[in-house]
């Protein structure tokens, strides 16, 4: 999967700046005790690196650790590339999981099969919509538990697909 990460490092002198705008001036946001917490980890010496994440779906109730996204029952790990819905480890192919994880840290937004398939594969678009078409087909009965009524992955009319928000 296509991810852009650009790497910054941190002295000591902009841990403590940090630090301290953070205590001084905590802004507005679920996400400022989390860093406040890893800038303290740092400056410990419990971490040497902390991995940031622009995220657009703060307001989504799901829980996404640095390794999982967990969302109702479906637990995503991408370290170990395993999904697990309830107690029932799922198997997927490389591709369906690449698939299911892109949509899912994405939540909530709308995706095209063409932008689906440039997230997933590193080539050219061909102009074959049914590459994706079965692609859902096959995740949808493998990890929703009515693949006739899907819960996760909903197909949004003449657009694309989506992860449901709602879960």
């Amino acid at each position: 999967m296509k991810k852009n990460i650009s790497v910054i490092s941190m002295d000591s002198v902009l841990q403590e700046w940090l630090l301290q705008k953070l205590i001084k001036e905590p802004p507005e946001s679920d996400s400022a005790k989390e860093l406040l917490s890893g800038i303290y980890d740092m400056i410990s010496g419990d971490v040497n690196s902390l991995l940031l994440s622009a995220s657009n779906n703060a307001e989504n109730p799901s829980i996404h650790l640095a390794d999982e996204i967990c969302i109702g029952e479906l637990v995503i790990n991408s370290k170990s590339r395993r999904v697990v819905r309830g107690k029932d480890e799922i198997s997927l192919t490389p591709k369906e999981f690449d698939i299911l994880y892109f949509l899912a840290e994405n939540r909530g937004e709308v995706f095209t099969k063409e932008q689906i398939y440039k997230a997933v594969w590193s080539e050219d678009y061909l102009l074959d919509d049914s590459n994706i078409m079965a692609f859902i087909r096959k995740l949808r009965k493998k990890i929703e538990p009515n693949p006739d009524e899907p819960k996760y992955i909903l197909t949004i009319w003449g657009i694309g697909y989506k992860f449901n928000e709602k879960v």
